[in-house]
């Protein structure tokens, strides 16, 4: 028996423990209650759900942001409030000038 974890499973009773036990108490009747083991599972699986969520939503905003800008582009075209236009020379261009 190495751990204090073993001596309460054999039914010792630990010297700070037993300073706590009333005088007269019937020692064979003292039950030790250990609290269970710290599970990880339910904050690791939180983590998770929060960063998928997170990269969903994220995800979901680009979206809409490209959405919303192709519209409005197409919209702003189509009404003459918005040109773009590419201005290319070519050297073949610039060669026949000169």
């Amino acid at each position: 028996m190495q751990l204090p974890e073993d001596q309460i499973r054999a039914g010792h009773i630990p010297a700070d423990l037993y300073r706590q036990i009333p005088p007269g108490t019937d020692l064979r009747r003292v039950v030790i209650v250990q609290q269970a083991p710290r599970s990880y599972k339910g904050p690791i699986v939180l983590t998770l759900v929060v960063f998928t969520g997170s990269v969903a939503l994220l995800l979901v905003i680009a979206f809409v942001v490209q959405v919303v800008a192709g519209a409005a582009i197409g919209v702003l075209s189509a009404t003459g409030g918005l040109s773009y236009t590419i201005n290319r020379t070519t050297k073949r261009k610039n060669l026949l000038s000169k």
